[in-house]
Formats: C-alpha cells, structure tokens, sequence
C-alpha cells in the first residue's frame, strides 16, 4: 500500500533550498535564474523545457529561451531537477530538491501519480546496503496501467 503524497514545503521554502543550493555550489542566482527557479516551484516541477519558457516569459519577456535550458541543465547537473520520459515525447523536468522523487505511470494516458517515499525506503536501504552504495538521491518509476485506463 502506497503512502499519501508526502507534504511538500511552502513555495518559499522550496525555492530558498533551491536559490541556496544553487550559491552554494558557486552559482550566481541571477534574476532570470530565480524566476525560472519559482516558475518551477510554482508549477509543482512537472514541466517540459518549451512549456517552462512560456510560463516564465509571460512573467518576464526579457528572459530568453537558452537561458532556460542552460538553467534546467545547471540544476539537473546540481541534482536539483531530474528530466523523466514518460513516453510523450519531451522530457518532463521534476523537482529533486528533496532528494527524492516517485511516480506510477499508466502506459496507456500517461497519467502521473505521485506517492510518499514510506512505500519505497526500505528497498533503497537494502539495495544501498547490498552494493556498498551510497544513495544521494533516487527517483523511482513504476509504469503499468491506472484505475481508470484499467476499466
């Protein structure tokens, strides 16, 4: 049985651990950087590059479109974001700033379910234990059928 949705912390919150990480690793968080940065909090982080730059330009027409990819390409080389196929075509970018991530998705519709960690924790732990592996973060994906393609 899966967990509910863990709690994610306020918008804020999410897009000072991201500003942070980001200095931290000798970044500077220039304006453009941070609108793209609360745009995908803002969004909940499941947002393809193209549909990114639309959502930031209608903020802030002054940023360009490659500054978005290099900015997507910073934060997946920070392991902040993470790009996922789900089979429509352009990666997916999703938040990683909690250092983990987890997903079913049906491979008929394409829906997306999130769940909690709780479910897949222990099967981290064992697999780090068993290769002598240290576990920075991990994004899970089950695909199968949902309920509602399932009918």
């Amino acid at each position: 049985m899966f967990c509910a949705a863990h709690e994610r912390p306020p918008m804020t919150s999410q897009v000072e651990i991201l500003a942070d990480t980001l200095t931290a690793a000798g970044h500077i968080l220039t304006p453009s950087r941070r609108i793209i940065i609360e745009t995908l909090v803002r969004t909940g982080g499941h947002i393809t590059a193209d549909e990114l730059a639309v959502q930031v330009r209608q903020e802030s027409p002054r940023v360009g479109r490659m500054t978005i990819y290099r900015t997507l390409e910073l934060l997946t080389e920070l392991g902040l974001a993470r790009p996922i196929f789900q089979g429509t075509g352009a990666a997916h970018y999703i938040l990683m700033a909690e250092g983990d991530h987890h997903h079913l998705i049906c491979s008929r519709c394409h829906r997306v379910i999130e769940f909690d960690h709780c479910a897949s924790g222990d099967l981290v732990e064992i697999l780090a234990s068993k290769f002598g592996f240290s576990v920075q973060n991990h994004l899970l994906e089950i695909h199968g059928i949902c309920r509602e393609c399932h009918v």
